[in-house]
This record gives structure tokens, C-alpha cells and sequence, in this order.
């Protein structure tokens, strides 16, 4: 029995920006060095047990979206690709807490730290969130931010000054650099499989989630991913991106508002533990991220105002 020979699977459209940078901030970016396998190649994995089986490309398109839809990961661990990237330090710090990927990064122990620290503008300095320890709010007052860059500035001047001064005297690369700013860019290559790189991006491409690392988020999914498996990608908009998870009693609440039940509404919150009877308006984590989603529903919020009001 002859067996035929395979090509490897190739996507034009990424193909063209093999090796192109996308710029991130003020002096990063992001591009891609190599990749392998397709939209076709989490069809071929997904299809294995029974031969090659159709191509239709919508008949594709729905195998990915079920695999999609029901959590399937294997056939998306077909797909690798390998990023080369320039990252501030503390931006890196978020990024690399994702340990599903292989990892080499720019060493400061062998040789000299990039000449280049992320630079902020006046207006895009940003508060503190009030109700969010680990998130920011609106923008500071413009003549804050300018004294703020200023002296950003300064800083970073001053910093590079002293770690030149280091290396001028002869100290070693490893204790020279203690005290770069973490605003200073870093490189790595970074190679991961589809299907934690889609993790990666619903957690990173999230509203919520840093700007920082937000922004290289976006260009990952959006220019490269998109370009990539644009089946996958589609899918992934669908259902993990764009879509909403309910638990069993959210689902409850929602039917008893879509049916104005909104009493009822009401006593649920309260046996879940969302509402507390003596003090309604007590902070409620899960409460508030329930709140989100009955808007994006345009349903009442029992709770926004009096009891059991709409």
C-alpha cells in the first residue's frame, strides 16, 4: 500500500507578515518569527478517528465551532506559533504568570539592558479605581500628568545614568542593573500552543484587564490570530470573548426577571447570599457582576434602588 505524501500546511495571509513588527506603546511591538498548522490542522486532529473526512469549508467552520462551543482543547494544541516581542518589564511581570508557554528571554545578566523605557503622556496617566484594588479609573488632571511625565523623565534619564556610570566602572551586568526602572523594555520569544494562547487572550483582551498588556492583547488576536485560523478565531469571538457565563442560580434570576418576577427576583438574591436583608446596599462582589449582566440583558436590577423596584 502506497501512502501519499503531506505538505506542511501554510496560511498565506500569515505568511506575509512573517518577521513584520506591530508597534505596541511607545517602543514595543510584537512579531511573528514561525508558526505551524491551520485552521485546517485542528479539523484534520479533530477528524483523526475517522479518516480525513470532508473539506467543505462550512462543514469546517461548524466542527470548530462545536469544538469550540463544548470546551474540546486537544485539537487547538495542534496549533503553535512563536512571537518575538519587546515588553516593559512590568507589563512582562503580568505576562509571564501565564505558564503554559516556552519562554526565552533578553538576559541583563550577559548583556546590556535595552536602551529604551516605556514613556508616559500627560494624558494617559490614570487614577486609581475606587472600587477596584488592582484596576485603574479615569485620568488624572492634565497638569498633574505633565508634572508627572516630567518627572518620569528625569527619572528614567537619571537611572540610565547611574547603570552606565556601573558598567563604566566596571561592575558586573548582574548587580548594574538592580536599579533600572520597570518601565525598561525587555525581549523574549515566546512560543505557544492555539489553545492557551486563547486563554491568554480572554483573560488579557478583557475590558478589565490592564491597558498595558491589553494592547498587546489586541494586536495578537486581532492582527495575527484573526489572520492565522480565522475559523478559530471566529469561534473564539463567539463563545469565549464576546459571550457570558451563567451559574445555576443567575440563570434562575434572569428567568424571574424576564418573566417580571421581580419579588421573587429579589427574595433569591437574598437566599443566595447576594442580598443581606438587614443592609441591602452591603458590597457584593458577585452581586455587582451579576448587576452587569442583567443590563446587558435590559432587564430591572431588583436591587439598584427600593425593594423589589424596576
Amino acid at each position: 500500500m502506497s501512502i501519499e505524501k503531506l505538505s506542511r500546511l501554510s496560511v498565506d495571509a500569515l505568511n506575509k507578515i512573517l518577521g513584520v513588527p506591530f508597534r505596541v506603546l511607545d517602543d514595543g511591538f510584537i512579531r511573528v518569527i514561525d508558526y505551524m498548522g491551520s485552521d485546517e490542522s485542528i479539523v484534520q486532529a479533530a477528524r483523526v478517528s475517522y479518516g480525513q473526512g470532508t473539506k467543505k469549508i462550512n462543514e469546517d467552520r461548524g466542527l470548530i465551532r462545536y469544538l469550540m462551543r463544548h470546551h474540546h482543547t486537544t485539537p487547538f494544541e495542534m496549533c503553535e506559533i512563536k512571537l518575538h516581542i519587546r515588553v516593559p518589564m512590568d507589563c512582562w511581570r503580568q505576562w509571564i504568570r501565564h505558564r503554559t508557554a516556552s519562554v526565552n528571554e533578553y538576559s541583563t545578566r550577559y548583556s546590556i539592558a535595552i536602551d529604551a523605557a516605556q514613556k508616559t503622556d500627560p494624558v494617559d496617566w490614570r487614577k486609581q479605581a475606587a472600587e477596584n484594588r488592582q484596576g485603574s479609573g479615569e485620568g488624572v488632571d492634565h497638569e498633574i500628568g505633565i508634572e508627572l511625565t516630567r518627572q518620569e523623565s528625569d527619572f528614567q534619564a537619571r537611572s540610565r545614568e547611574l547603570y552606565a556610570d556601573r558598567l563604566e566602572a566596571g561592575v558586573a551586568r548582574e548587580q548594574a542593573r538592580k536599579d533600572l526602572p520597570l518601565s525598561t523594555y525587555t525581549e523574549a520569544y515566546w512560543k505557544i500552543n492555539l489553545h492557551n494562547l486563547l486563554h491568554f487572550l480572554q483573560l488579557r483582551m478583557e475590558t478589565h484587564a490592564q491597558f498595558e498588556i491589553r494592547s498587546y492583547a489586541n494586536i495578537i488576536g486581532n492582527e495575527i490570530v484573526r489572520q492565522w485560523c480565522p475559523l478559530t478565531w471566529e469561534g473564539f469571538l463567539d463563545y469565549r470573548l464576546n459571550s457570558m457565563s451563567l451559574s445555576s442560580m443567575e440563570s434562575k434570576m434572569i428567568a424571574l426577571l424576564a418573566g417580571g418576577e421581580t419579588e421573587k427576583a429579589w427574595q433569591l438574591a437574598i437566599e443566595s447570599g447576594l442580598l443581606s436583608a438587614e443592609d441591602p446596599q452591603k458590597k457584593n462582589r458577585e452581586r455587582d457582576e451579576l448587576t452587569e449582566k442583567i443590563l446587558r440583558f435590559h432587564l430591572p436590577v431588583p436591587w439598584a434602588t427600593a425593594r423589589g423596584a424596576s
